[in-house]
């Protein structure tokens, strides 16, 4: 099992922590002591080197000149900002809209040959239908209590950055859960579309589809759903954010989760028959 999806987040936030908290400590300085050099409380100074809130670009460098080592800022602010890049938060995402989500991702896609996509809970973006799709972003336009919502253009978007699972120079590896299936995201027909669309991009050269039924023995429980660019990137996708995994380690970490999820997937005509059962429920 890979370490908390939000490990290499966190593990990076706390790496700048401890660092400060080691110069301060060489310095010689109290907490109260450093607290009082940079002109704020100290318990400012106490979440900042327990890595409860991460330092601004000026709180580094006031904390590194207090600490005798101004030398050090530069390092620590980009090492900072790598950081809160890695973890961000979905309502800072949704702000410029849905729509921009979409066509923001175009490039890693492009840029990326093997995809590998496992799900627990939804037909993954790259194989949804437009009514689908519609349904899933209105949702998230709920959730998130846009003041806008441009899920219908956002919808758009994402079945035009999908044109690319029929382009040459890409492969795709996609494993989901028997009961995605079933989840009635969108209504009746829109789900029968959906449906009948995965028999289709099932079948396509370049799209590998795997299903996990549910009557599987299971030798890996279900996991979040995540997104492997080649190997050099893991997107997870969680309730308050989406985490960016890019330490090697963990990337193996999901390579090796994402082959036992789909050792226990079935695939051609099993898979179909799981699709067609699922479309003859729906009515």
């Amino acid at each position: 099992m890979p370490a908390s999806p939000s490990s290499s987040a966190q593990a990076a936030r706390e790496a700048v922590a401890h660092r400060l908290r080691d110069l301060r400590k060489e310095a010689g300085l109290t907490v109260v002591q450093l607290a009082a050099a940079c002109s704020w409380h100290y318990s400012k100074t106490s979440r900042i080197e327990n890595a409860l809130t991460g330092p601004s670009t000026n709180d580094i460098r006031r904390w590194c000149a207090a600490a005798h080592a101004p030398d050090q800022a530069q390092d620590l602010v980009v090492q900072s900002i790598n950081a809160e890049s890695m973890y961000r938060q979905w309502r800072d995402q949704v702000r410029a809209g849905l729509r921009h989500i979409q066509e923001s991702r175009v490039k890693a896609f492009r840029e990326t040959e093997c995809h590998r996509l496992y799900s627990a809970g939804l037909v993954p973006g790259l194989l949804q239908t437009e009514g689908y799709a519609l349904a899933v972003l209105g949702i998230a336009a709920s959730v998130h209590g846009l003041p806008v919502d441009d899920s219908a253009v956002a919808a758009r978007a994402r079945i035009e950055r999908s044109r690319i699972v029929h382009e040459q120079g890409h492969r795709f590896v996609v494993v989901i859960e028997e009961p995605v299936l079933h989840y009635r995201i969108a209504d009746p027909d829109a789900m029968a579309a959906q449906l009948g669309y995965l028999l289709t991009a099932g079948a396509l050269p370049a799209v590998s589809l795997g299903i996990v039924p549910m009557a599987a023995r299971r030798t890996h429980w279900p996991e979040e759903t995540f997104h492997i660019y080649d190997d050099r990137l893991v997107s997870v996708e969680l309730v308050s954010a989406e985490v960016s995994v890019t330490q090697p380690g963990e990337i193996t970490q999901y390579l090796e989760t994402f082959e036992r999820l789909r050792g226990m997937a079935v695939y051609g005509a099993e898979a179909r028959a799981l699709i067609l059962k699922a479309i003859e429920v729906l009515h």
